[in-house]
């Protein structure tokens, strides 16, 4: 369960957070750089080195290969020490990072804006839930939640305490492994009614049995437009970066199940792959809306490029 927060949140505040939460995935990252560029000139065997080790660090193939060429391209057979690579290694990652960077627009004119949140069971889709709404609340929305994952009693539990801390409403079913799309459904006509401006549907995860989780997704969304039928207006699928190249794979099936239009990146305080966020941005392109690195609720920020590069080369 997310904490509330408890301090105004600054860009020196959250960097040092992001800073912090990178620092396993920075270690395993510049460790090699520096190991490798000791005042060393930059030859092919020096980029093939590099490519290996930006791999190795969960950046991916593809984005591996685009930062190497940045660095062929206008360092080839110069001396070069590891912090002049760590600094251009920071400018070639937010170069990939920079488009994907936006935040998740709310329209909430168009009341209310029906937030789709789906993954894979324990990557934190709840608790991302929670966060949204108390920053949602925060600013002086009306939120509610849905608690869509009906055959996970202790999902739904922890979005009705959530709800009673934050005041927001919560669409339970009335037992466990009730009909998800019917729960969305009721939900969506009584935000209706109610003046709710942004409605948060948690959803099941359980991928071991891909077409059924399809064809429930699908049927949620199905249903939900017989209510409105522009909705979900965002479809937000969070990753867990501890998963490393997995989260790629859980990438494009759900862009094969549902309409994915952004990303939350959480658990980035866990994990040595952080990598992970460029090789999604690379392969994918889609929307990172968000990043968490930590409990609070003010641990789940807008995704920022440029901190995120140089928090993961360990720069200030």
């Amino acid at each position: 369960m997310p904490e509330p927060a408890e301090e105004p949140v600054g860009r020196g505040g959250w960097f040092s957070r992001l800073k912090a939460g990178l620092s396993r995935s920075t270690a395993k990252l510049t460790d090699s750089v520096t190991s490798l560029f000791k005042k060393r000139r930059l030859d092919e065997e020096a980029l093939e080195e590099l490519e290996e080790t930006l791999i190795t660090a969960d950046l991916g193939v593809a984005a591996s290969r685009r930062i190497v060429e940045g660095f062929r391209k206008t360092r080839f057979g110069k001396e070069v020490t590891d912090e002049e690579v760590k600094a251009a290694l920071a400018e070639e990652i937010g170069a990939i990072l920079a488009p994907v960077a936006q935040p998740m627009p709310l329209d909430t004119a168009h009341a209310p804006h029906v937030v789709l949140v789906v993954g894979v069971n324990g990557t934190g889709k709840t608790t991302t839930i929670a966060k949204l709404g108390q920053q949602y609340r925060e600013q002086g929305l009306a939120c509610a939640f849905v608690a869509g994952d009906t055959f996970r009693a202790a999902a739904v539990e922890q979005l009705q305490i959530w709800g009673e801390r934050t005041g927001a409403r919560v669409h339970a079913p009335a037992k466990e492994g009730a009909d998800a799309a019917g729960l969305a459904f009721d939900a969506l006509k009584a935000a209706r009614a109610d003046g709710t401006q942004v409605l948060l549907v948690d959803t099941a995860g359980r991928l071991h049995n891909k077409t059924a989780l399809m064809e429930e997704l699908r049927k949620v969304v199905r249903v939900i437009r017989r209510v409105d039928e522009t909705a979900p207006h965002s479809v937000l699928l969070v990753l867990d970066a501890t998963t490393g190249q997995n989260a790629i794979q859980q990438c494009k099936v759900f862009g094969e199940m549902v309409n994915v239009t952004g990303l939350a990146v959480t658990k980035l305080d866990g994990s040595a792959k952080g990598g992970v966020v460029v090789a999604l941005a690379q392969e994918f392109g889609l929307p990172v809306h968000f990043v968490g690195v930590g409990e609070k609720a003010a641990d789940l920020r807008p995704f920022a490029a440029r901190d995120f590069a140089r928090g993961l080369m360990g720069l200030d």
